[in-house]
């Protein structure tokens, strides 16, 4: 359940959330809106009826008693489903058909006629009309004709709100990172999404290969077919060919109807083999067929399917060590790896974690009801340093503990769980320069006295170096100095910087996330 945190109009880090249950109480809400009708018929008496009958069942009415007074109310309001007589002077039922699809082509018309011909319902449907409606129409008959045109309104809503929740998540101008690493994953992303090749995501447990799954899928020409997840580790061996590719009724003893696999079912779209390196190796073999041919073979049956599917595939083993211990093929390895993707652990990319840490408390406050403001310098110091072992999925739910047992709205050392309590000692000091800390004068810093103030200035440039992890702009900030003079620090005493490839990342305290700063000489 880990991945990158999407959030509209702000960067906030990498992170972790596969399902959010903000969707779905978003969706009830949707659901609930009231859905508006315009009815529309110079029968004044006979659109009144209709109001009130429509009124009944909770819709939300408004009429018209001439085909202009309804193509003006058209143009001046919004209204999902239009219900109109067909035979109307000046604008008739087609006119006003046509120009609700032309104003607003999702809602949905319904005509009413007492001359109703078969070529006049031809040409309704042929329009896009919901339903075409002979009278005398009962009440009953009415309301359930126009309940089902709401109701598939309502769900074509729904439809776009879950579409344009998967974008703002996935999207990647909305994909969040402050980390150079992720960068570079981003940016690879941006050039695999749109093309149909398989994918194999490398990383420990816990660092978002789900996610970036998903963000693929979602960014891809299918992202609007299904997107299948099957995790293999999770699934008994004898059962994961049945998963897969489905069965025929009887296959066996628990077969007792035909069932569709996940290649099927996500036909169109596309297929995330989660943890692929546990995949026993009689499934390699026929998962390498599959691919290969494009056709599957239900479990107890010799039928072939032709199966339209991108295929990712995830996990958190070295597979090329698997495949000299004889436990994965090495055709299927080269075969799902047509590209590759690598998420670093959590403690290789330490700039992301106060980031993600903010993110995570603000979403527990809405969670838990709680109103916390922030991190003690203290907390800040030891989350930086912390190994999180767990990656983005521990660090989420350490967040959340904190918020959970703060009592002063200010999260503290004195929140953390007592199982942490006993690593704030082994707690790194690496990249921990996320306050202007000094503890690192305690080690050698009285041998400075009797020093001269340029040798002092010196190792002070260095040791702060060292403790911001080679980061240039973290450094100049903790020395109080601008990076122009910390360059020119660093020329005027040789010092080497140990880790060239750091010097471009930035601080996840930063709020210029994606900065990079040039190995030249700042202007």
């Amino acid at each position: 359940m880990v991945g990158f945190i999407l959030e509209r109009g702000r960067l906030l880090g990498q992170g972790c959330i596969l399902y959010d249950d903000r969707m779905s109480e978003e969706n009830e809400k949707n659901l609930a809106i009231p859905v508006r009708v315009l009815l529309v018929d110079n029968d004044k008496d006979h659109a009144k009826a209709m109001h009130e009958s429509l009124e009944r069942i909770g819709l939300e009415c408004s009429y018209a008693t001439s085909g202009p007074e309804g193509a003006r109310m058209l143009n001046e309001n919004t209204y999902e489903v239009v219900v109109t007589d067909l035979m109307m002077n000046d604008v008739d039922g087609m006119a006003i058909l046509k120009k609700a699809k032309d104003i607003q082509p999702d809602c949905e018309v319904i005509l009413v006629t007492g001359h109703a011909t078969v070529s006049r319902a031809v040409e309704a449907m042929r329009e896009r009309a919901f339903n075409f409606l002979e009278k005398p129409i009962t009440p009953k008959r009415l309301q359930a004709v126009a309940s089902k045109a709401a109701e598939s309104v309502r769900i074509r809503l729904q439809n776009t709100h879950l579409q344009s929740r998967l974008d703002e998540r996935y999207g990647f101008e909305n994909l969040i990172f402050a980390s150079e690493s992720m960068k570079n994953v981003v940016e690879r992303l941006k050039r695999i999404a749109p093309t149909d090749v398989g994918v194999l995501i490398t990383g420990e447990t816990g660092t978002g290969k789900d996610v970036v799954a998903q963000a693929i899928h979602q960014n891809s020409p299918r992202k609007k077919k299904p997107f299948v997840a099957i995790n293999t580790a999770a699934v008994a061996e004898h059962l994961v060919e049945s998963e897969l590719f489905g069965h025929v009724k009887g296959a066996f003893t628990d077969a007792i109807s035909d069932r569709q696999g996940k290649f099927e079912y996500a036909n169109g779209g596309t297929l995330f083999l989660d943890e692929v390196g546990d995949m026993p190796m009689p499934t390699q073999i026929k998962l390498l067929r599959v691919l290969e041919e494009r056709e599957i073979t239900r479990v107890g049956d010799n039928k072939s399917i032709p199966v339209n599917v991108r295929v990712l595939a995830a996990t958190n083993k070295d597979l090329e060590k698997e495949i000299e211990e004889g436990r994965f093929r090495s055709d299927l390895y080269f075969r799902l790896k047509i590209v590759s993707v690598h998420l670093d652990p959590l403690d290789q990319r330490r700039e992301d974690i106060l980031p993600l840490a903010d993110f995570f408390r603000r979403q527990a406050n809405k969670k838990n009801g709680r109103k916390t403001k922030g991190f003690s310098p203290a907390l800040r110091r030891w989350m930086v340093g912390y190994s999180w072992k767990g990656n983005v999925r521990q660090l989420k739910n350490v967040v959340e503990s904190l918020v959970v047992m703060d009592l002063d709205d200010m999260l503290d050392m004195d929140d953390l769980s007592p199982d942490l309590i006993g690593d704030v000692d082994k707690v790194s000091s690496v990249a921990s320069g996320i306050e202007p800390a000094v503890s690192f004068l305690d080690e050698g810093s009285s041998e400075l006295i009797g020093k001269s103030m340029k040798e002092i200035e010196r190792w002070a440039t260095e040791q702060t170096l060292k403790l911001a992890n080679q980061n240039r702009k973290e450094t100049a900030r903790i020395l109080g100095i601008s990076e122009r003079n910390l360059y020119r620090l660093i020329q005027k005493y040789g010092l080497k910087q140990s880790d060239e490839k750091n010097t471009e990342s930035i601080s996840g305290s930063s709020s210029q996330d994606g900065v990079e700063v040039s190995p030249e000489e700042p202007s």
